[in-house]
């Protein structure tokens, strides 16, 4: 099995981090807010200390990251570094995030959002950010027909295509009814797929083909419904 957090010896070549941070309750930037960056898997090797602007916002700040070419061809090397940054910041819950993925030449930018002190928990405290799915080793996914059957009840087709605002992901298999679903907006959505499935190192070209593709699947099951077999995914609201 390929380890995720191996030494990160094999870095010649530099990529870049920059993070956001804004408050949970209302969107706004929180500036001054503390980022201390270490490298994932040895959290007591803190070596950079940052903090945001009046815009919520870190400068751009220099890391090592493993040869392009990783991530040009497929290779048993990893393609990326990973760092771990704990944040903190008056009035709000520190938050940990683990496992960033660092890329040579390209800017990283991690978007973090702090929950007030005293306010409900809605979402995991932290923050750990799965391999890459070209270079993990994940489960084969979830076979399913070209032609699905038609139901007796509810709609099977949506009347018109609809652009969600919000889609609920099921976090678990689709028959765990006990798995916890996330109100996630569209567009974070397939910002987060994108990342998690290619490198922002590929030619612009194969970028946009792999972001329509995504964006084709996800309307597919919104407008078929495929959710309501499922429970995985669905629409929550459409945008206007």
């Amino acid at each position: 099995m390929k380890s995720v957090y191996q030494t990160q010896s094999d870095t010649p070549d530099t990529g870049r981090l920059q993070m956001s941070v804004e408050s949970r309750a209302n969107r706004e930037p929180i500036p001054d807010a503390r980022i201390y960056i270490s490298y994932t898997g040895e959290p007591d090797s803190t070596f950079e200390e940052l903090s945001t602007n009046e815009s919520g916002q870190t400068e751009q700040l220099d890391l090592k990251a493993p040869p392009l070419d990783y991530s040009m061809e497929p290779s048993e090397g990893q393609p990326y570094s990973q760092y771990t940054i704990q944040i903190t910041a008056e009035g709000y819950q520190p938050v940990t995030v683990d496992g960033i993925q660092v890329l040579p030449d390209v800017t990283a930018v991690q978007d973090v959002r702090l929950q007030p002190v005293g306010a409900a928990a809605r979402w995991p405290d932290d923050i750990v950010i799965p391999a890459n799915t070209l270079f993990g080793d994940f489960p084969p996914k979830i076979e399913e027909a070209e032609i699905k059957p038609i139901r007796q009840t509810g709609e099977i087709v949506l009347s018109r295509v609809v652009v969600p605002e919000y889609v609920v992901v099921h976090d678990g298999e689709p028959t765990d009814y006990t798995a916890t679903d996330y109100y996630i907006r569209y567009k974070d959505y397939i910002k987060n797929v994108a990342s998690s499935e290619i490198y922002a190192t590929w030619p612009d070209a194969a970028i946009r083909a792999n972001v329509l593709a995504i964006m084709s699947f996800t309307m597919n099951r919104v407008y078929t419904e495929w959710y309501r077999n499922t429970r995985w995914f669905r629409v929550a609201s459409p945008l206007h």
